[in-house]
C-alpha cells in the first residue's frame, strides 16, 4: 500500500534535482553490513528470549562451557 505524498515528500523551490547528482540505490550498503554487530535471530528464538539483556546473559552463562567444549586438545608425548 503506497502512502499518499505530503508537502514535505516535494523539494523546496530552491532546490533542483539537478543539484544532488547521480543518486544510487544501496550505494553504502556493503560497507555498513561489513561493519555492523548486528545478528538477526529466528522467530522461534525470539518468543523464548523477550530481550537483548536475556541473551547476553544466557550467552555468557555458556561461553565457559562451549570454550571448553571446543578447545583443541594437547597430544600427549609418550616416552
Amino acid at each position: 500500500m503506497r502512502r499518499a505524498k505530503t508537502a514535505s515528500d516535494e523539494l523546496r523551490a530552491e532546490y533542483k534535482r539537478s543539484d544532488f547528482g547521480k543518486l544510487e540505490r544501496g550505494k553504502y550498503y556493503e560497507r555498513i553490513k561489513a561493519s555492523s554487530n548486528v545478528i538477526v535471530l529466528d522467530p522461534e528464538v525470539l518468543d523464548v528470549f523477550p530481550n537483548s539483556a536475556t541473551v547476553n546473559r544466557t550467552l555468557r552463562a555458556l561461553a565457559p562451557v562451549l570454550r571448553r567444549q571446543h578447545r583443541p586438545t594437547a597430544k600427549r608425548k609418550t616416552a
